[in-house]
């Protein structure tokens, strides 16, 4: 009897603390036959429509890639624009079955918030736009300066310790929405906007007149950017994490998507077994044998979507720096497939 009220207790808790059993989120998912994925919306190179309506962006590509890996269809996702304080709580609520928007892991939000990171998608760190006019050359010189910052963001927390740590004074501007606070921005109501850097180049990307901002060199903290779910659905973030590893090791392997019905050919092992010719990693996963085949085919490997979104020939200009492979100088690597 005190086992049982035991572990009556135990499911109780479980239940009110929101936590997903194993394969919830994958059961639910397929049975409604698409992705619910929470999305930035406004945040050109990572997440917006463009002006036919389409979804764009590095991280809506990453949700596609979740999509073709459980469906064989890339476009079997709804997207749902969030805001930054917005996010968790929907996530936490079950209102979205993915989040791909620019989150930051941190310890706070892997414990506190009940979530599980996948594999980052974008190495970040967070900077500063001013404009030239203010002839600032370092954020040191942002002393006394009007800052526009996202509440409910690491940006807001990260900010406020710079300054602090550097005994300098600043007067925050909070606007919860992205573009209500670029807007504020450019009209001249700050003296700088403060983000990660990526985001800081999207927003500058879209500027009445981009020449005239610069983001200044120094990058104050680190923000690992990474697919966000529910804690405790094992399975799921199983498929998440590795649908993003799938399109980073077949850039290693050097395999695209116009490449990969050729790669089908291959005698090599470790392509082998990638594309599901030796079957095995998509038994594992609960998935086709195809899954990583149609990430690629469908989505593209990691180079490709990060060129397409992001890359030195959109408006971002990003060069790869920390998302390049680890073999090329950045962090980008993957655990064997097998």
């Amino acid at each position: 009897m005190r086992l049982f009220k035991l572990c009556l207790v135990v499911a109780i808790v479980f239940a009110m603390s929101g936590v997903a059993f194993a394969g919830q989120t994958f059961d639910s998912v397929k049975a409604k036959g698409f992705v619910q994925v929470g999305v930035n919306g406004d945040l050109f190179g990572f997440g917006k429509p463009d002006e036919k309506g389409v979804w764009r962006g590095l991280d809506v590509d990453t949700a596609r890639a979740v999509a073709a890996a459980l469906f064989g269809d890339p476009g079997k996702v709804k997207f749902i624009p969030l805001t930054s304080v917005q996010r968790f709580t929907a996530l936490q609520a079950g209102e979205i079955d993915l989040l791909c928007r620019n989150a930051t892991q941190t310890l706070g939000r892997d414990t506190e918030l009940g979530l599980d990171f996948a594999q980052v998608n974008y190495y970040d760190g967070q900077g500063f736009l001013v404009p030239k006019k203010l002839k600032i050359k370092t954020a040191k010189g942002l002393d006394g300066a009007t800052v526009c910052v996202l509440p409910g963001t690491t940006t807001e927390l990260n900010v406020a310790d710079y300054f602090r740590t550097n005994k300098m004074k600043m007067k925050p501007v909070v606007i919860e929405s992205n573009a209500e606070l670029n807007k504020a921005f450019f009209a001249g109501r700050c003296d700088c906007l403060t983000s990660d850097a990526s985001q800081l180049a999207a927003v500058r990307s879209v500027a009445p007149n981009p020449d005239d901002y610069m983001i200044l060199p120094d990058i104050i903290s680190k923000e690992p950017l990474a697919p966000a779910v529910r804690h405790g659905d094992n399975q799921w973030k199983d498929i998440v994490n590795y649908s993003v590893l799938a399109m980073i090791e077949a850039e290693e392997l050097g395999i695209t998507s116009k490449n990969v019905d050729e790669m089908l050919k291959s005698t090599n092992p470790v392509v082998m077994r990638f594309l599901g010719v030796t079957s095995g990693n998509g038994k594992a996963l609960g998935l086709s044998e195809k899954w990583a085949y149609n990430i690629i085919k469908l989505v593209g490997n990691y180079s490709e979507i990060f060129e397409r979104n992001v890359g030195v020939n959109t408006p971002l200009k990003l060069e790869r720096g920390l998302n390049a492979l680890w073999k090329d100088g950045g962090i980008m690597y993957s655990p064997p497939f097998k």
